[in-house]
């Protein structure tokens, strides 16, 4: 999760100003105000997107933007309303990996398909984990790690936060890729999975780089590796998965816009502009770095593409393993 305090931080670093290109004068849209619905309750970090997106669009476009929160069953609620949306650009979606992915990759009854039934709009941001033991154990790498589970299946385990959450996912596909064999340990919040590690009743984790680094710089946590594709800034030292021998093993956390799936191009083009004009300015950029996600600025084919990747990725994965959350 993303601290509710990136919403202040990022407002305010949206007052410095934006460009003042109007993107919106060759076009009619928008001639009334936009929704933008959250698959989630407010707080979260899915509702970050949400929120920025109303600070970026209602002054570029000259209509209001709000919000309306769609809580409940993981998403699908609002993935089910979402599908069925007008699909003239007033009716936005704001979700990430688990509506996106992880929940119609694990469930046969989601009712929706992300691919057929959404336009993507922007990748606004993506988050990472990071694999952390204890200070007192003995890995000091995760070929450490690895050799350790090689040589003891079933032995070492890993806390996680319940089943098709990406803590649980992490976990399988280091299982997968490394072929070991962990035992999960689900816990009720990311508190009590913390707290585990640090207290020794379990090996390992895999959590958000922002709950992690404080008690990693404080030496509470030993990292081991990143899940991202490529370093963070936030933790340069530290290397990836990939590079610390896990070929291909990536877990990230994407957050974006989505129109539904017969929104005109135009406006998902005027939509992609304007919010990527904003996101590529200094000032949000480095709030959004601070806080421990990486700021995106991809066209909508390229968000469209992390979609269906990371739908392939994890219903191979939930069928290998086993995973239903049916």
């Amino acid at each position: 999760m993303i601290s509710k305090r990136f919403l202040a931080m990022a407002t305010a670093a949206l007052c410095f100003g934006l460009s003042t290109a109007d993107p919106a004068s060759a076009q009619s849209y928008p001639n009334k105000p936009i929704k933008i619905m959250v698959a989630a309750g407010p707080g979260g970090p899915t509702d970050i997107p949400a929120r920025l997106a109303t600070q970026i669009l209602s002054p570029k476009l000259g209509q209001p933007v709000v919000v309306e929160y769609r809580p409940g069953a993981a998403g699908v609620i609002a993935g089910r309303e979402f599908a069925k949306a007008s699909p003239d650009g007033h009716t936005l979606l704001s979700a990430g990996t688990a509506v996106l992915s992880v929940v119609p990759a694990m469930s046969a009854s989601a009712g929706y398909n992300p691919v057929n039934d959404f336009a993507p709009v922007a990748e606004m941001m993506d988050a990472f984990q990071i694999l952390v033991v204890n200070p007192s154990s003995p890995w000091k790498s995760v070929k450490d790690l690895v050799e350790d589970a090689r040589a003891n299946p079933g032995k070492l385990n890993y806390a996680h936060i319940g089943t098709a959450h990406l803590t649980h996912l992490a976990g399988e596909l280091f299982m997968s890729k490394t072929a070991t064999k962990l035992v999960g340990v689900p816990y009720r919040g990311t508190p009590e999975s913390i707290a585990a590690v640090l207290g020794q009743a379990v090996d390992m984790t895999f959590e958000n780089v922002t709950i992690l680094l404080p008690l990693i710089r404080a030496g509470k946590l030993r990292a081991l590796a990143v899940t991202s594709r490529t370093r963070t800034p936030l933790a340069p030292d530290l290397p990836t998965m990939i590079e610390a021998g896990i070929a291909d093993y990536e877990v990230t956390t994407f957050f974006g816009l989505l129109a539904p799936a017969a929104t005109p191009k135009p406006i998902v083009k005027l939509l992609n502009a304007t919010l990527n004009e904003a996101l590529a300015t200094p000032d949000l950029q480095r709030t959004i770095t601070n806080l421990g996600a990486v700021p995106q600025t991809r066209s909508p084919a390229e968000f469209g593409a992390t979609i269906a990747d990371n739908l392939a990725k994890w219903k191979a994965l939930g069928k290998a393993a086993n995973i239903r959350i049916d």
